[in-house]
């Protein structure tokens, strides 16, 4: 009895490690049919539509260059 107390409690413990929080938001984001940087692109868009200074979105063009960057989409 307590060897098949044992598997489950073993076979429990695994599938919590795999199933982490930390994991999980990342599957979410490449299901984008938009591509990976389409938030902080949105983000650079509308600044650049109600901002007539574009210096002013120079912080959210950063944040898309390295996304694409960190996504492997260009260099800096």
């Amino acid at each position: 009895g307590s060897a098949i107390t044992g598997a489950f409690s073993g076979g429990s413990f695994e599938p919590a490690k795999a199933a982490a929080p930390a994991q999980e938001p990342r599957p979410v984001m490449q299901q984008s049919p938009y591509g990976p940087c389409h938030y902080e692109m949105k983000q650079f868009l509308e600044c650049a539509t109600n901002q007539r200074d574009l210096t002013l979105c120079e912080g959210f063009n950063e944040a898309l260059k390295q996304c694409k960057y960190s996504n492997g989409e260009c260099a800096l």
